[in-house]
């Protein structure tokens, strides 16, 4: 048995004596492959062909050694015609996607099942919804981003107090996991991701405020470096929880790039600003816009005692997800963005999830 692997894709291979066929399966977050179908198929190959080579077409690939630029695989001496090996790629796609229902007083929604729902992939209903579930306790994978630049001013040591309460609270050791980062004109990792809740509250009040403000630069190499690394072998709720008052002045990289990179490592953003003017500020907004392009929500406490309160409805939402997956009809692995759109068939139910996804690459 043999196993390749390279950034953000998983391969694996399997292969029968004689003549030799291997089905490779491909994972790309968000998306799942399975071989069953194509083993059958390559089975049947195998018997007519023999120990004859196959020439590449419509996805099969030859037992001539190639060298691959998307994996870095390097190229491998050919067979012998008693060992020829037959490859084929298997893709059956499946897109999993976390959502919460809540009513129109903004409680949580807990005992609703399929048909409650209405799911469009791409505009188009998808092809099969292969599960749907209440998902009521993933493990998390959270991200702690505190704005520490000069704009945060007073609130900062009770904002540092709020922080470590709510991740002694969140954070169970042997099942989550947090890292936390610090960003002004520049980001800094004051803990790495670990389950150790000490530390992660050593890191909080490691930090130290002034300076201006990279908030995007911050996102982005949070989801990058961090969260989009972040292979797991079972389903995990990944989310960023900003602590800024969203005034970027900084950042090499945009706020479009800044959401498109948590869309890709499957990321929701919540946001908690600091602002406490009382008036709804250019800030605000783009937290807004953070939080609700990637089925996050943002929060907007006027009062130090609400920062606690916003941390505490993070915490119960994160508890309180619905799962479904589904494999999406017309799928083309051709690298766009594709759209999700899940709407309640009940009176007065709000459905909060990300909007899309970019589909893997061939």
């Amino acid at each position: 048995m043999s196993l390749i692997s390279a950034p953000g894709v998983h391969l694996l291979s399997w292969e029968c004596s004689k003549t030799r066929f291997i089905v490779k399966k491909l994972d790309v977050p968000g998306m799942k492959y399975t071989k069953s179908i194509f083993g059958l198929f390559a089975v049947c190959l195998a018997t007519f062909l023999g120990t004859s080579r196959l020439q590449a077409q419509s996805g099969y690939v030859s037992n001539a050694p190639t060298y691959s630029a998307s994996t870095g695989v390097a190229p491998t001496p050919a067979p012998d015609d008693q060992n020829s090996i037959i490859t084929l790629h298997a893709r059956v796609n499946e897109v999993n996607v976390l959502f919460i229902a809540t009513d129109k007083h903004g409680k949580f929604v807990r005992d609703l099942n399929q048909n409650d729902f209405s799911i469009l992939d791409d505009h188009k209903p998808p092809q099969a919804i292969l599960n749907f579930r209440r998902e009521t306790d993933l493990p998390l994978h959270l991200g702690l981003l505190i704005d520490v630049s000069g704009s945060v001013g007073s609130r900062f040591q009770f904002e540092q107090e709020a922080a470590s309460s709510f991740l002694q609270h969140t954070v169970r050791t042997g099942f989550d996991k947090a890292f936390v980062m610090g960003f002004n004109s520049h980001s800094q990792m004051a803990q790495d991701f670990t389950d150790n809740v000490s530390l992660l509250q050593t890191g909080i009040h490691r930090l130290h405020d002034g300076g201006g403000t990279a908030l995007y630069d911050a996102i982005y190499r949070a989801c990058k470096d961090k969260l989009a690394k972040d292979r797991n072998d079972r389903p995990v709720r990944k989310a960023i929880i900003v602590v800024s008052d969203g005034e970027d002045n900084q950042s090499e990289f945009s706020k479009a790039q800044a959401i498109e990179m948590a869309q890709r490592a499957e990321v929701i953003i919540y946001a908690i600003s600091t602002d406490d003017s009382g008036l709804v500020m250019r800030g605000d907004k783009i937290l807004e816009q953070l939080a609700d392009a990637t089925g996050g929500r943002a929060f907007f406490p006027f009062k130090m005692k609400d920062i606690t309160k916003s941390f505490a409805a993070i915490q119960d939402e994160l508890r309180s997800q619905y799962v479904v997956s589904y494999k999406p009809a017309d799928f083309d692995p051709d690298g766009r963005y594709r759209t999700i759109q899940i709407s309640s068939l009940k009176k007065d139910l709000q459905v909060r999830a990300r909007r899309g996804y970019f589909a893997p690459q061939q």
